[in-house]
């Protein structure tokens, strides 16, 4: 069974040799390897595959990692956003529920930690090594895109 880690570092080789060979070679990387976001953008997000990525210069740094989003009636909004703050140990008033780990990127929306079971408010939910690595890495102004 190959680990994310392991998965996150293939892609980043088969990325870094795509980009040496030219455009011939990173036609014939798999799809799968490359997230479905702009270049520029820092965190990338599929809700069609409940998949999240961490980027630099348009190459994958971490991920992809499972992730749940807004359940029927609370989608999470496609589009592209800049994180607006963190906050390490949230309290949803609304939900009355703890966020560990919060990185927030639209308005009440964020990357938190949360159960992977099942849809959220509209947050985007990871595992607790994964809301860590995106708190840890995401800072205030970076570009997160959130495709369907």
């Amino acid at each position: 069974m190959i680990t994310r880690k392991l998965a996150a570092a293939v892609a980043g080789v088969v990325a870094a040799i795509a980009l040496t060979l030219g455009p011939t070679a990173a036609a014939q990387v798999p799809q799968s390897i490359w997230p479905p976001c702009v270049s520029y953008a820092k965190a990338c997000v599929q809700l069609s595959t409940n998949q999240a990525w961490l980027m630099n210069g348009g190459f994958v740094t971490y991920g992809p990692v499972p992730v749940r989003h807004g359940k029927p009636g609370y989608e999470t909004p496609p589009g592209i956003f800049s994180v607006t703050f963190k906050n390490i140990n949230h309290w949803s008033t609304i939900y009355d529920a703890p966020m560990p780990y919060s990185v927030f990127f639209n308005g009440g929306i964020a990357f938190h930690e949360g159960s992977l079971d099942s849809g959220s408010g509209g947050c985007v939910r990871l595992s607790r090594e994964a809301a860590q690595t995106f708190f840890y890495t995401l800072n205030p102004g970076d570009t997160v895109q959130v495709v369907w």
